[in-house]
């Protein structure tokens, strides 16, 4: 009970039994809103008086409780989700800056409940850190996959961080937006971080090319968009020496060229969409991602995207690169981990010399060997995709004993799954069937990152971890 709310949430458990979710329960001036157990399904139940303003900004069923007041129990649609937003400022996505956050991926609308615990728990384990959630995070292609819509997304992710009872603000992320229209999609619906994927527009034949070749790409490319010339581009980069503390960046000619020919029409693309989603008139911010790419970003290349951006006044966040490696989904780390952290060091110093801006860690499941490292060189500016159970590592930002293990262990090494080779990662969670069977899931298996048991029929539907 508060001095404006006569009903304490014992009284209200005790008139409506075990229906209203003690998390989701706050109260807002003279009323309270929780989500009910009803059984016909979830509601959201809005208690105030006859006359309450709150009220009306809601739509649905409304009964006389007691005292003059009045329960209104509403549909979790998208109407009521708008409103619950503007009616409790922690549920309306912000920009995030240059925090830690976490962008957890709930890709059916139904897990951020349980994304909420986990974090939750991470930062009670880890006193002083700050993690900032982007629970509704999810790309255009897998709403597409899914059926799902930027509304869809977001007014999913509403409901469920308020069920849980978060209150400590966050984003959202239409991840891989590729085109004005996913744009104009997802500022509609209300989302504030705006990941950019030019990927499209990468020319990674660029690294084999013979140097006439590279030359002529250059030529070819989009001047005018970029609002330069081949003249002004190496006289602009030729030469240009770039101090980073315990090492130094040279461009000569020649890797000017290459970084160009590879990068430069993804550089307009990424202007192009920045000025679009700048016309909305809205609050947002911006990542850069390049990391679904065939080949790597070398350091070179980093200092001409994050140069030639803010030449054409972008302004951005966050940039993913392709680091060295492979980086597939729900394994850890492919790749020698010196020749990352050194990559990641060189990466991490460009941003910060250039920015800052934090360094973006896509496909982020499962990398437990990484997160020490990229927390630790990045210095905690890291906006990860991932799921909950790697957030242990990211919280404590630095090395430390692991993370905890999740609540339900599959069983170990069952006849049909995967083994984990010698010296592969440990606490490996697969689905091996959709995995299995698909180009990633071949070539992880042709480096040695995942094994099939041989010996014994395989289970496309076993779910293991390695240990």
């Amino acid at each position: 009970m508060s001095a404006t709310f006569p009903f304490s949430l014992a009284e209200l458990q005790a008139h409506f039994g075990a229906t209203p979710v003690p998390d989701s329960f706050v109260i807002h001036d003279t009323a309270a809103l929780w989500l009910d157990r009803a059984t016909t399904g979830k509601r959201l139940a809005v208690l105030g008086r006859s006359d309450d303003p709150l009220l009306e900004r809601f739509h649905g069923e409304h009964d006389d409780f007691r005292a003059g007041y009045v329960l209104k129990l509403c549909l979790l649609d998208h109407a009521n989700a708008h409103a619950i937003r503007a009616a409790l400022p922690w549920l309306q996505p912000s920009p995030i800056g240059l925090s830690t956050s976490a962008g957890f991926g709930d890709r059916l609308g139904l897990a951020t409940p349980g994304h909420v615990r986990a974090l939750q728990r991470v930062l009670r384990e880890a006193p002083g850190s700050t993690i900032a959630p982007i629970f509704a995070q999810q790309s255009i292609r897998e709403m597409e996959r899914t059926g799902r819509t930027p509304e869809d997304v977001l007014d999913d992710a509403t409901w469920g961080t308020f069920q849980a009872g978060w209150r400590g603000g966050v984003g959202a992320d239409p991840d891989h937006l590729k085109t004005p229209a996913d744009i104009d999609a997802c500022a509609a619906a209300g989302f504030t971080f705006y990941t950019i994927d030019p990927g499209a527009y990468v020319d990674s034949d660029v690294d084999a090319a013979m140097p006439e070749d590279v030359r002529r790409k250059v030529e070819a490319l989009p001047w005018r968009e970029l609002e330069s010339s081949q003249t002004d581009l190496e006289r602009r980069y030729a030469g240009q020496r770039l101090s980073l503390g315990d090492r130094e960046i040279v461009l000569d000619s020649t890797a000017v060229l290459r970084a160009a020919a590879k990068y430069a029409r993804a550089v307009a693309h990424v202007a192009a969409m920045y000025r679009h989603l700048a016309g909305r008139g809205i609050s947002f911010e911006l990542e850069v991602s390049v990391d679904e790419t065939e080949t790597p970003t070398t350091h070179g290349e980093h200092v001409y995207i994050a140069s030639e951006l803010k030449r054409l006044g972008v302004r951005w966040v966050s940039l993913a690169p392709r680091y060295v490696g492979h980086f597939e989904k729900g394994v850890d780390y492919i790749g020698d981990l010196k020749a990352l952290r050194a990559d990641l060091a060189g990466h991490a110093a460009i941003a910060r010399a250039l920015g800052p801006y934090k360094l973006s860690l896509h496909s982020g499941s499962d990398k437990f060997s990484v997160y020490p490292i990229i927390t630790e060189l990045a210095q905690g500016m890291v906006p990860l995709r991932a799921r909950p159970c790697l957030l242990p590592r990211l919280g404590r930002g630095g090395p430390h004993p692991g993370p905890s293990r999740p609540a339900r262990r599959a069983p170990a090494g069952p006849p049909g799954g995967f083994r984990r080779p010698p010296g592969a990662p440990r606490h490996v969670w697969l689905d091996p069937g959709p995995l299995w069977d698909t180009a990633e899931g071949r070539a992880a298996s042709a480096r040695g990152g995942l094994q099939r048991d041989t010996g014994a029929p395989f289970r496309a539907a076993s779910r293991i971890i390695c240990t």
